[in-house]
């Protein structure tokens, strides 16, 4: 079954409006999770232990907002084709509302084992994404994989932060 399906609108849009429909939920998605991770830096995540490869605090910021833009500009090119596959943006939507749970859960709930629960189908779907952006669009798909990379470390980060302070 072939879930593609030409998206003849995608070509009278405005390009304004794809890429607001790109941008808005990054958006959305980084400030309601930095509002739950950044009051628990100084307190709650200061306290715990943690691996020796931790990076600094300073790194995730700069760090993220490459990675948020550049899913931004991956799902700007996905909806910009003519053929969209349902299935790639549904798949893009639920990883970028697990990465948002994700902040959620280990930093608001102070819960690195409920961190762990949320990213390893987080990962999951980060990689679904990837394989159905790469049918649409190659450079697309190429954009997500820094994001794919750093969220295996997240994984692993999350493990061991677990791990130290069960």
């Amino acid at each position: 079954m072939n879930n593609a399906v030409p998206d003849l609108p995608s070509a009278l849009r405005p390009l304004w409006l794809d890429l607001l429909i790109a941008v808005a939920p990054v958006v959305l998605a980084s400030v309601i999770g930095s509002a739950a991770t950044v009051p628990q830096i100084p307190g709650w995540y200061a306290g715990l232990v943690k691996p020796p490869f931790n990076p600094p605090n300073w790194i995730f910021a700069p760090v993220w907002t490459t990675l948020f833009a550049m899913m931004a500009y991956a799902v700007f090119r996905i909806r910009r084709q003519p053929l969209q596959a349902q299935w790639a943006l549904v798949a893009y939507h639920v990883q970028l509302a697990l990465n948002l749970l994700w902040s959620c859960v280990f930093f608001g709930l102070n819960s690195p084992l409920g961190g762990m629960v949320v990213i390893l189908p987080l990962l999951a779907m980060i990689f679904a994404t990837v394989a159905a952006f790469g049918r649409i669009d190659r450079v697309s798909s190429l954009l997500l994989w820094p994001y794919a990379a750093w969220v295996s470390f997240a994984t692993l980060l999350n493990l061991s932060i677990w791990w130290l302070n069960r």
